[in-house]
Formats: C-alpha cells, structure tokens, sequence
C-alpha cells in the first residue's frame, strides 16, 4: 500500500512538473529541487545534484533521465516507470493538442504575443538552475576552473558537449 502510494505521488508530481516547466528539462530543474528535496524530503541536494549530473550525461532528454533517476532512488524500477511516465504524459498530451491549434492559429498576434512573453520566462528559469546547482558544486578555485572551462569550450563551439564532459572528468581527477 505504501509503495502504490509513493508510485501514485511520484506519477502525480512529475505530471504537475511536467505540465508547467516550459522550457525543458533545465527550467524544471528549481521545480525538481522544491518538490523532491524541499517539499518531500526524498532527496539530499548531494544525491539531486548527482542524479542531475547523470541525467546530463546520459543520452537523452534531461527532463526524462532526471525522472527516470529520481523515481528509481525513491520507489526502485516501479518509481522509474511512473515518473517517467508522469513526466512526459503532459507533454505529450499538450503537443497533440497545441499542434493541431498552432497550425490554425500561428499568424495571430495574440499567439505571437504569448510566445513572446514565454521565452524570457524560460531564460530565467534556466538562469535559476544555473544558480541553484552552481552554488553548492562551486566551492574553490579548481571547481570554477573547471566550469568556466567548459563553459568556454561550448559557447564557443570549441568541443562538443560529450568531450567536455570527458575533459572536465579528467580533470577533476588530475585536480582532486
């Protein structure tokens, strides 16, 4: 009975998540954060900013490895199941319906509108992630080193993401 109801609430807030973080999987990140270590108390922020990393490494949405991940550290492989399922049944259900909308409606200056006052939205939700992961993982100079690097690396198109992942791995290894 317990387990079918960590499954039920697992399921339920990956789908209030999934249904309202526009932007993707890291402007969900602050609203992972507040559910699961804030509200819940599930998670650690050490075993979130883990199951965060992972979910950048591995191939895939963000959004989803980071359900899959968090659901299988609170209920095992059925807390995977439903929180991946919570996490993309909004998103799937919302682009049946708005894509057969927009096709109709995406001249409008209403809809133009509305995108419009959605993307500085999702600039600052990622913009929060930012914050709320760097703050705790930041906390010498070799940390910032290897950020900045990275970061460096990829808004110049230097590398591509997985090498930067590899380099900034060897990196911590060689510098703690």
């Amino acid at each position: 009975m317990i387990l079918l109801t960590r499954l039920c609430d697992l399921f339920l807030s990956f789908s209030r998540i999934g249904l309202t973080a526009f932007g993707g999987g890291y402007a969900m990140i602050p609203l992972l954060r507040t559910e699961f270590i804030v509200a819940r108390q599930w998670l650690t922020l050490g075993e979130f900013l883990d199951i965060i990393a992972i979910a950048e490494m591995t191939p895939g949405p963000v959004a989803i490895n980071a359900a899959t991940y968090i659901g299988y550290k609170v209920a095992g492989v059925p807390g995977a199941a439903a929180a991946t399922l919570g996490v993309i049944t909004p998103s799937v259900v919302l682009i049946l319906i708005i894509a057969g909308l927009f096709q109709h409606y995406r001249s409008s200056p209403l809809v133009r509108a509305v995108i419009s006052g959605i993307r500085p939205a999702v600039i600052a939700l990622i913009f929060s992630a930012v914050l709320v992961m760097g703050r705790p993982v930041l906390v010498d100079f070799r940390a910032f080193f290897i950020s900045l690097a990275a970061f460096l690396l990829l808004i110049t198109g230097k590398m591509r993401p997985l090498p930067v992942i590899g380099l900034s791995a060897l990196l911590g290894l060689l510098l703690y």
